[in-house]
């Protein structure tokens, strides 16, 4: 996104360093990612970087209110879901950026979604070490993954001190579901190093009553503390296989990193109650009194999905018809990606994640990292971009 860095990248670019740089992400932890890594990262300009902070605190306005839990009660469409001992803050959130341009050519974010859950936190960060390891020459020394310019070493000291603190690293817990199957499992493998902590399958953790613990490698019982939980609810629901000792609705001695009930509470559920430059007109689908007559200029999502599940992308009148349930969609005015990143055959679109965490000394919630999805597919997907090059997940640099 700026012209002479991209053309100095591209340059410079050549197979063999890719390969390279692929083959030592693979060689940090000993295992290779399961999702495609883009041949590329971007260079954000200053302009777009203050529309993106401009954006993330609009939104925080809304998530800030007082009233803001009152507003998303009715997130929890299946009350079982509802965790004990709910904090006041979101410890982790992303906001989802499709990056467009206004009628004037200017780069402009456009919120794509929303989420009160961690991401690749630590992950980008190792994307973003190898990426000026093996790319370096074109990467300028003063641009960085950081809005505030963090150094790395900053950004992990953070997030250890968020996410561990003064507790014992091994009752600190990272949670999930089989995480050695999930196509996130670098991250897992890059927070452990770290952080010094435990990744645990849920089907692992024991309960003797209100405490939580784990058998370590000699067979001595741990008692967890504090979980960074990384379990998507959709994928637990689903999971009816699974033999558990504990249950998220269970009350128990621990203290969540954050909370699972912001998973629901941001989400796209939150989507109608924002508004402004940087957000696009959406509307819970039950309360709509008219349907718009331009449906091609928008996108039906599944309030309770993840991962892009069952969005519609060629809305029709039939098609909203046939839904039984209305409560359970959104209507989304359609974001209209620019391909802004020149690759070596056709423009590549992107979006940017802006990953926030709040602060507890501060008690603020700040931008920490970004994460890049590049695509040249209708949709941001594995399976819109299946053999296309310069696809896939990324980081941003930022001008300085």
């Amino acid at each position: 996104m700026i012209p002479k860095h991209r053309k100095r990248y591209n340059n410079q670019f050549t197979e063999a360093k890719y390969n390279s740089f692929l083959e030592d992400i693979t060689r940090s932890y000993d295992y290779k990612p399961q999702f495609k890594i883009a041949e590329t990262p971007a260079f954000i300009p200053k302009a777009l970087k203050t529309k993106l902070v401009d954006a993330c605190h609009d939104i925080m306005t809304v998530i800030n209110k007082p009233n803001f839990k009152a507003l998303t009660d009715a997130a929890f469409f299946d009350k079982t879901n509802i965790v004990p001992n709910e904090d006041d803050q979101a410890k982790f959130i992303q906001l989802d950026f499709g990056v467009c341009k206004n009628d004037q050519g200017e780069l402009v974010p456009k919120l794509i979604e929303l989420q009160g859950f961690p991401s690749l936190y630590f992950f980008q960060e190792l994307l973003g070490r190898m990426y000026r390891k093996h790319f370096g020459d074109a990467i300028p020394a003063d641009y960085s993954q950081h809005i505030d310019g963090m150094t790395p070493e900053q950004y992990v000291d953070l997030l250890r001190d968020e996410i561990v603190g003064d507790t014992d690293p091994k009752q600190v817990i990272l949670l999930e579901i089989e995480p050695e199957k999930q196509a996130t499992a670098i991250d897992f493998y890059a927070t452990e190093a770290a952080l010094g902590i435990k990744v645990l399958c849920i089907t692992d953790l024991k309960k003797d009553g209100k405490q939580l613990y784990y058998l370590d490698d000699k067979g001595d019982k741990i008692v967890v503390l504090k979980i960074y939980n990384r379990i998507i609810f959709d994928e637990l629901d689903q999971r009816k296989d699974l033999e558990t000792a504990f249950h998220f609705s269970d009350d128990v001695d621990v203290e969540w990193i954050g909370h699972p009930n912001w998973f629901f509470r941001i989400s796209k559920f939150t989507m109608p109650l924002l508004h402004g430059d940087y957000v696009p007109k959406s509307y819970y689908l039950d309360k709509l009194e008219t349907i718009p007559t331009d449906l091609e200029n928008f996108v039906l999502k599944p309030l309770y999905s993840f991962a892009g599940a069952g969005v519609k992308i060629h809305v029709t009148r039939a098609m909203i018809d046939a839904i039984e349930d209305k409560s359970t969609y959104l209507l989304q005015e359609r974001v209209a990606y620019a391909p802004v990143i020149e690759t070596m055959d056709v423009p590549a679109k992107c979006e940017i994640r802006m990953m926030l965490l709040h602060n507890s000394k501060t008690n603020k919630t700040q931008i920490v990292s970004n994460l890049m999805r590049l695509s040249k597919g209708e949709m941001v997907g594995v399976k819109y971009n299946k053999d296309k090059t310069w696809v896939g997940g990324s980081t941003g640099f930022f001008e300085s």
